[in-house]
């Protein structure tokens, strides 16, 4: 936990994880009593070093997760530890959305965008936190709870906190009194601005209760803690045309921005020379990118987004006469296909990823922001760009949001060596002139934090900031409340605790700690998360470097069950990271050097037999199924305690028959070869169900399409158990046996190979890569093949589809809910859906691992009955089955009954 996404790292003196609103009030009263530092920490995203001390940290995002939408959409009451990306998916079902849209909306927390008075891409200041925020429940430095929403709040603030009360209402007295103050105020905060307090609330609100709130918002936990908060929200403009301006040098990108701007353009996003020539390396530029020789070149993305058909196209109508006069290299088209999309944003937000990816092992990536008036924009990065230069820091990108004057700039550090350390104080004290010169802020989005606390005197000059050391000392007279952060009189504060990354290995050595992996991870509320899994690895490192055996030593003990047992090694931390680690494969390979040799060589000689392992697992099914399940339950559990939690399967009376076995199936004129997953043998279907086996063959019959199952079928696997233990001696004896007899029987790769579980399709594809053989799932596959010629007789009243992790990463999970579209007019996808961690037979070997991975999407499923329950894995239908108490089955099964004539 005292890992987070900034360049500081500062060891805790403990870390509490908050039970309650009641449980942090006593802690905030434990910390007065005590004298003991608190700073609050939640997705641990921001990056300017405020979710550290060398205090208590306080985690509030495990149980502070709390949505609740409000007035068909128009507001929602969050609690901190939601991210923002949860909230919007409750309010996208009344097409309303939260104002502010960070970039790290996947993985940052509502407590950290109150904190740092987030705003992002297209919300500018209108729309941003301090906006939006309607009212909030405060903990304050003494354990006091102040609803602000209440009626009397106001009033209730005065009685139990008179001090703050009256000292807020002289503050906002004296400082409108001020001319002087009220001008750098009016000027300071016409552009994005979270330096130091918001002493705008001093002009804009009246009350003290309203001021404090308001104050609260950006204070990065130095004034209160935000137990809740109610926005208002915004309409969901969903008809969007986006595109990419190329310009010959900076000035003309910058000197386009007013007319552009006035166009009604919903975002304007700047990529410099460098931001250009570094996107030209990723895998994903496109061909306007590409051919471009890029000299002093610049672009701007560009996006309308509206409400509805007609506004979108009136925008569109005016835009060829808009673009005729901009001294464009090439022409520019707006696009409104979400392929196209994606593409373009994608050249700008992997700016990050092919910057922090391909870093020197052992620096840090640092992420900068900053705001100036728009006119000063071009001065200030070309500004940029000449210190870049100047202090060696390469491949230091500049982008941003161009329409509010608000760019970042990237640079990467190695904090272990004291020249360079140096280096970075100079750049640093140059940058601050060069932005303060050009009349703008040292932070517009990111927060003060630690790293430019010492310089708010500057920005904004004596008065206004004793001013806020006032509000500091009335809201947290002892100065508890995150200290170091925000307001700082030492100028080497900035250079102080700074994170140093000792060289580990490869995913280690590229993993960012941006936490954007945390909300996907399976474990994140049982034991640990992907980056924690990795700054683990970082701490052994640092230990062992500094000879601390017993340190070393306690670290691997805890490392076996927290970071290598319970990891569903899913892949689906990749999925979210933005320099693409798969910590699965880490632990895989830590699995591997961890291997019995006599587990090993029996997985390998599993491999050999595999056919009669699977008729054996079924076989012990099926007798478990015939004997009362508490006598088969402790039996197992015996196994585990004398041979071990990791090796021996938990048997509960829930786990279904042995399934039956696998024959070939010669068929003229086929169109692929169907390889039934062995997992189907193993586990037999749900009770009454007919198992996917028996659906999709029904199904390619119904629709006459010819599929053959090929010779040697029963000893088939995709090689997936083998891998997910590391094991890649047997993972070889498999595909040594498989991929022969798959080449015959596709005629050498001319047919594709269909399999009916995704993560099995998942391990066939990885299997067989570089072997010219096509692998397609068997959802994909029916969609595509099947489904058209079906018709549709016994449709389902309602649907609840469980993606898995495995449809994430091949993309077949809106295949897959479009096939439940076809069968049901009520199909719901639930919005806390995650990989369910039963990853094969990791839910039978740590059941405590399911349990916590699907305990949200069983509490949203428990609201409603659906008629049916659908998933496309075995497994995961048995991991869903077990948390929900619903009979989980594969899509094609319900497709198969829907169709039945």
């Amino acid at each position: 936990m005292a890992h987070d996404a900034s360049h500081y790292l500062m060891t805790p003196l403990g870390v509490v994880t908050v039970r309650d609103t009641a449980h942090l009030a006593a802690l905030l009263r434990l910390s007065g009593s005590s004298g003991t530092p608190i700073a609050f920490r939640s997705g641990g995203t921001s990056l300017s070093g405020q979710a550290s001390t060398e205090g208590l940290l306080l985690d509030t995002r495990r149980n502070f997760r709390a949505i609740e939408v409000l007035d068909g959409g128009a507001r929602v009451r969050v609690q901190p530890g939601a991210t923002v990306r949860q909230v919007n998916a409750r309010l996208a079902r009344h097409t309303r959305k939260l104002g502010p849209d960070p970039a790290s909306e996947a993985a940052c927390t509502v407590g950290g965008v109150v904190a740092n008075n987030s705003s992002g891409m297209s919300c500018g200041t209108e729309f941003n936190t301090y906006n939006t925020i309607e009212s909030a429940v405060l903990v304050l430095a003494d354990g006091t709870v102040l609803d602000t929403a209440a009626p009397d709040a106001d009033e209730r603030m005065r009685e139990a906190a008179p001090a703050l009360w009256h000292g807020l209402a002289e503050l906002r007295d004296r400082v409108r009194s001020d001319p002087a103050m009220v001008e750098t105020i009016r000027r300071q905060y016409a552009i994005k601005n979270t330096m130091g307090y918001g002493v705008n609330a001093f002009l804009d609100h009246d009350s003290p209760v309203q001021l404090l709130l308001h104050l609260v918002v950006g204070s990065e936990g130095t004034l209160a803690f935000v137990a809740e908060a109610t926005f208002r929200t915004l309409p969901v403009r969903a008809h969007t045309a986006t595109g990419m301006l190329y310009f010959p040098t900076l000035a003309d990108a910058t000197g386009a921005l007013p007319a552009l701007v006035a166009s009604g353009l919903a975002t304007v996003e700047l990529l410099d020379a460098t931001s250009l020539r570094v996107a030209q390396r990723d895998p994903g530029a496109d061909d306007e990118l590409l051919p471009l020789r890029v000299d002093r070149h610049a672009a701007l993305l560009v996006e309308y987004q509206e409400a509805d058909a007609d506004a979108l196209a009136s925008r569109l109508a005016a835009w060829p006469e808009l673009v005729t006069v901009l001294p464009l290299v090439q022409p520019a088209t707006l696009t409104q296909d979400p392929r196209r999309r994606d593409a373009l944003w994608h050249i700008r937000k992997d700016l990050y990823a092919t910057v922090a990816g391909n870093r020197p092992s052992g620096t840090t990536a640092m992420l900068e922001d900053i705001a100036v008036p728009v006119a000063a924009l071009r001065e200030t990065c070309e500004g940029l760009t000449a210190l870049f230069d100047r202090h060696g820091y390469e491949d230091s990108v500049i982008f941003g949001h161009a329409k509010d004057g608000n760019i970042h700039f990237m640079l990467t550090e190695r904090f272990d060596d004291p020249g360079s350390t140096q280096r970075y104080a100079e750049f640093t004290e140059e940058m601050v002139a060069l932005v303060l010169r050009n009349g703008g802020t040292l932070k517009a989005e990111h927060g003060t934090g630690r790293i430019m606390a010492p310089y708010v005197r500057r920005q904004f000059g004596d008065d206004l900031y004793g001013v806020m050391l006032r509000v500091k000392e009335l809201a947290d007279p002892r100065g508890l409340l995150n200290p170091g952060v925000l307001l700082n009189e030492d100028p080497d504060g900035p250079l102080q605790h700074l994170k140093l990354t000792p060289t580990v290995e490869a995913e280690v050595d590229r993993c960012v700690e941006c936490g954007y992996c945390e909300p996907v991870c399976p474990s994140k509320d049982l034991t640990v998360t992907p980056r924690q899994r990795i700054v683990l690895r970082r701490e052994r490192e640092r230990a062992r470097l500094a000879g601390d055996a017993e340190l070393v030593a306690e670290l691997d003990r805890d490392y076996g069950y927290d970071g290598l047992d319970t990891c569903a090694a899913d892949g689906m931390c990749q999925t979210a990271c933005p320099v693409r680690i798969d910590t699965g494969k880490l632990v895989k390979r830590l699995r591997a050097e961890h291997d019995h040799p006599v587990a090993g060589a029996g997985w390998d000689a599993a491999a050999k037999h595999w056919g009669t392992v699977t008729r054996a697992g079924a076989t012990a099914m099926t007798t478990a199924k015939l004997l009362p399940a508490p006598l088969v339950t402790a039996v197992t559990d015996l196994g585990r305690a004398l041979l071990g939690a990791d090796d021996v399967p938990r048997y509960d009376g829930g786990l279904p028959r042995g399934g039956t076995p696998r024959r070939a199936r010669a068929t003229a004129d086929a169109v692929a070869v169907y390889v039934p997953s062995c997992i189907g043998s193993m586990f037999g279907p749900a009770d009454a169900s007919q198992g996917v086996r028996d659906a999709f063959l029904a199904l390619c019959e119904r629709a006459g399409v010819a599929v053959t199952i090929p010779e040697g079928v029963e000893s088939m696997c995709c090689g997936t158990p083998w891998t997910s233990k590391g094991n890649h001696a047997g993972h070889r004896t498999m595909a040594a046996n498989v991929l022969p007899a798959l080449h015959e029987a596709t005629r050498g790769g001319e047919l594709p190979v269909i399999s009916d579980g995704v993560s099995c399709t998942e391990g066939f594809l990885n299997l067989a890569a570089g072997s010219g053989l096509t692998v397609i799932d068997a959802v994909a596959f029916v969609e595509r093949e099947v489904l058209p010629a079906l018709s549709v007789r016994a449709p389902f009243a309602s649907i609840a589809v469980h993606p898995t992790c495995s449809s994430t990463h091949l993309g077949v999970t809106d295949p897959m809910v479009r096939v439940a579209s076809a069968i049901s007019d009520d199909v719901v996808v639930p919005v806390d859906w995650g990989c369910c961690a039963f990853a094969g037979d990791r839910g039978m070997l740590h059941p405590e691992l399911t349990a916590s991975a699907t305990r949200a999407e069983s509490a949203e499923l428990a609201g409603r009955e659906f008629a049916a329950y659908a998933s496309a894995n075995r497994t995961c239908e048995l991991g869903m089955t077990r948390a929900t108490g619903k009979p989980y089955r594969h899509i094609l099964e319900l497709l198969d009954d829907a169709t039945r004539t």
